[in-house]
């Protein structure tokens, strides 16, 4: 990682003074942002269906299936 340094620099922004300062009725300069700011990137969630809730919903669809063609397969009888 290299080092960014935030400041202006004094020799490219107009609009100053000699020290640095700025006259009166102009607008001082933006700083230049810092691409090392802020929290690094660790947290990967996972992509997809996780296996539990996946088999917990195929069991309630099977189970529902199934009383429904025992109901239909009592009601022929």
């Amino acid at each position: 990682m290299t080092y960014v340094n935030p400041d202006p620099e004094p020799e490219r922004s107009t609009g100053l003074e000699p020290g640095g300062g700025v006259p009166p009725g102009e607008t001082p300069p933006a700083e230049s942002s810092m691409p090392e700011a802020g929290p690094r990137e660790t947290h990967n969630p996972a992509k997809g269906w996780a296996k539990g809730p996946l088999a917990a919903i195929l069991l309630v669809v099977v189970l529902v299936a199934a009383f429904f063609l025992v109901y239909a397969i009592i009601l022929i009888l």
